[in-house]
């Protein structure tokens, strides 16, 4: 299990409760991405061989470690980017089941698929491995983001590269530890913290068949340029802007709560969270009036506190003064903003904020806000609010709350994104698949669509 990388470089943990840099390690070197890259090959050659229920029965193992450790993983990750430690702890049990549904359901996955042959012989569609794979991962599900990509691609085959935030070093590495402790083989899984020039060295990489990344437009739109000009394949999860509609209701506070506790889950830090709050103009102003209601009583806390009433820092001190900065730039150009006050001792503290009055004319009209930011709309019409939705140049998700679920069902159906749901904020599951659409990227992660991925689905045919 490559872990490349020690003390003192880019790769550190900044505590974002306090601002200190408690530990740095070093940057890989050129003769280590070889090294890797030789390991990820030569794993990959004896790993093929297994069969996938050999492969399965590690891959449940390594589940079973993620349920077993999740203190110990919510901790690390409490200190690397600010996760409440519940939040953390939820998200170890959700790779537990992550990997566990794969492990169980790739054989069925992979077999054979039978295609009905008008020439009189026997066709197939089989799906095998291709090869090492690259996954570029994110600080803001430090583990989830790693078991979705992983936990197929372990089972079908492949062998994995994993490049991970700079700010997550510690939970990369225990990430590769436990893979080693599960059994998971030399070589098949590597942990490497690489420069962003060593990640083109292994994308051109001719053992490397394919590259995953999870992150925002300008990484996706970098890593796609250099995957193209490789003939690689890609798969992409970039930014969103999820809209979250609310004809009507007949309980403000319960509808209030959700759309709250759904925003501020993971401090705000969430690719599909619901970003732009568009709602119906007769309950806006009761609606606006309890989104405020919470922020301004919700409570700095760390993230051992943090929850119902208290908030986490963020994931850096860069993430809170660039959030601030958006913030900063709506209120000039006349929008109306109730906190989201940036913390002035350093740390990465943001208060809970309210947005309203964003017009299309605005920068925040088309920017992600990646933090504790409710940006509400009025809208008049269900058709204005469906043309509202999809005036975005993300397609992430999105969601339609009605008390007639037909009425909810009829906007959801016309949302230009990867994932709509009507009354709830995101179907979610190991089983549910995830992904994109417009700039939000391509490609799908999660359920046997997941697995369908980084695959030869090779055509074999034998003759009567």
């Amino acid at each position: 299990m490559s872990n490349v990388g020690s003390a003192a470089g880019g790769y550190r943990v900044e505590n974002p409760a306090t601002g200190e840099v408690v530990e740095k390690f070093d940057n890989a070197t050129d003769a280590e991405v070889e090294q890797v890259l030789e390991s990820a090959h030569k794993g990959y050659l004896e790993w093929r061989e297994k069969t996938i229920e050999e492969r399965a029965a590690i891959v449940n193992k390594v589940a079973a470690l993620f349920g077993e450790r999740k203190d110990e993983l919510a901790k690390i990750i409490a200190e690397e980017m600010g996760k409440p430690t519940a939040e953390g702890e939820e998200e170890a049990e959700f790779c537990e089941a992550i990997f566990n549904y794969y492990a169980d359901n790739g054989p069925k996955f992979a077999a054979d698929e039978p295609i009905e042959s008008m020439s009189g012989g026997k066709a197939f569609i089989q799906r095998r491995p291709v090869g090492p794979l690259l996954g570029i991962m994110p600080w803001n599900f430090p583990y989830y983001q790693v078991a979705r990509f992983a936990a197929p691609n372990l089972v079908l085959g492949n062998t994995i590269i994993l490049k991970h935030a700079e700010i997550c070093p510690r939970s990369s590495a225990k990430i590769a530890e436990l893979m080693k402790e599960a059994g998971i083989p030399e070589g098949v899984y590597n942990n490497i913290y690489a420069t962003h020039e060593q990640i083109e060295t292994i994308i051109a990489d001719n053992r490397v068949e394919g590259v995953s990344l999870t992150g925002s437009e300008r990484a996706g739109s970098a890593v796609a340029a250099t995957a193209g000009k490789h003939l690689k394949k890609a798969v992409l999860e970039l930014g969103g802007s999820d809209p979250y509609i609310i004809l009507d209701t007949d309980d403000m506070n319960e509808a209030v709560d959700t759309a709250w506790g759904t925003r501020l889950y993971n401090t705000g830090q969430v690719c599909n969270a619901n970003k732009r709050m568009i709602v119906m103009d007769d309950i806006y102003d009761d609606f606006v009036s309890g989104l405020t209601e919470r922020a301004q009583s919700w409570e700095k806390g760390t993230p051992a506190e943090a929850g119902d009433g208290k908030y986490s820092p963020l994931s850096s001190r860069s993430a809170a003064e660039n959030l601030r900065k958006q913030l900063d730039r709506a209120v000039e150009q006349g929008a109306t903003l109730v906190g989201g006050e940036l913390a002035t001792d350093g740390s990465a503290y943001v208060t809970p904020a309210v947005l309203t009055g964003v017009t299309s004319e605005m920068d925040a009209y088309r920017e992600e806000l990646f933090g504790p930011v409710a940006t509400v709309y009025k809208v008049s019409s269900d058709d204005e609010a469906l043309a509202l939705a999809n005036d975005s140049r993300f397609g992430l998700g999105g969601a339609v709350f009605a008390k007639d679920e037909e009425r909810a069902a009829k906007l959801a159906q016309r949302l230009d994104v990867g994932m709509s749901n009507v009354n709830t904020p995101a179907g979610e599951g190991a089983e549910i698949p995830f992904g994109g659409t417009k700039r939000s990227g391509f490609g799908r992660e999660l359920g046997p669509y997941g697995m369908d991925e980084f695959v030869n689905k090779r055509m074999y045919y034998v003759a009567d």
